[in-house]
């Protein structure tokens, strides 16, 4: 469900899905389809209700300064991705940001970094192995965390295991995991209501929207080749 409300914002500008297609990157559809009405029941009956509640109760700002906290921890991660990737100015970029928005921004409660100029920036361990050429390999719906491939499966495992939360002790690990994800539940609440009007199919929805942001990532910062002007095409102009 997280991974399902971190692209919502993308899925409502892709258009809607026009009926059950068999697409050759879902093979596991029949499986898939299963885990995605179990994660819904469990989002309307549990995750939702939870995120209406710490809205109302919560305040903005509170609720801002928890934003920005945890954008801050993962940030720590992006930073490292990028590194493993040799993005070295763009890692040199998610330093600074973290830097910044930890010592200025009280641990980064603050987004300091954001109106400074320093950008940030998306990447996970899915998106490295796709850099070095590793296959998507079939889409994949997990229990409780949405929409992912093979692929970014492993990658996803790779990145909570090395994400800041994980540094601490189980029960402040714990805690964190939940407040995060109550937090970004909360975030997306309108969202999924759009997204409940806009699409005739939620599952095809969610699944188009999700791969054609992975791949869009996995582009960003690659050169597109330039046409070949020298090729002979048979048309000399005579």
């Amino acid at each position: 469900m997280p991974r399902l409300m971190s692209c919502l914002p993308l899925v409502l500008l892709c258009g809607c899905a026009t009926g059950p297609q068999r697409d050759p990157a879902d093979p596991l559809e029949p499986l898939n389809r299963a885990t995605f009405r179990f994660n819904d029941t469990l989002d309307r009956h549990i995750a939702q209700p939870v995120a209406r509640t710490y809205n109302r109760v919560v305040p903005r700002p509170v609720r801002t300064g928890v934003d920005n906290f945890f954008s801050n921890l993962g940030d720590v991660t992006v930073m490292v991705n990028d590194f493993a990737q040799l993005r070295l100015m763009d890692g040199m970029n998610d330093l600074m940001r973290v830097a910044v928005n930890s010592t200025l921004g009280l641990l980064g409660v603050l987004d300091i970094a954001t109106p400074a100029g320093i950008a940030k920036r998306d990447q996970d361990f899915g998106l490295t192995l796709g850099h070095y050429g590793v296959p998507a390999g079939p889409y994949l719906v997990l229990p409780l965390f949405g929409p992912s491939t093979f692929r970014d499966a492993t990658g996803f495992g790779v990145d909570q295991y090395a994400a800041p939360a994980n540094w601490t002790r189980p029960a402040a690990r714990n805690t964190l995991w939940g407040v995060d994800f109550v937090s970004t539940r909360a975030r997306y609440l309108n969202a999924t209501n759009l997204l409940e009007q806009a699409a005739l199919d939620r599952y095809l929805f969610v699944r188009d929207a999700y791969l054609g942001r992975r791949r869009a990532l996995l582009d960003q910062g690659k050169e597109a080749p330039l046409p070949d002007y020298g090729k002979d095409d048979g048309n000399t102009g005579k």
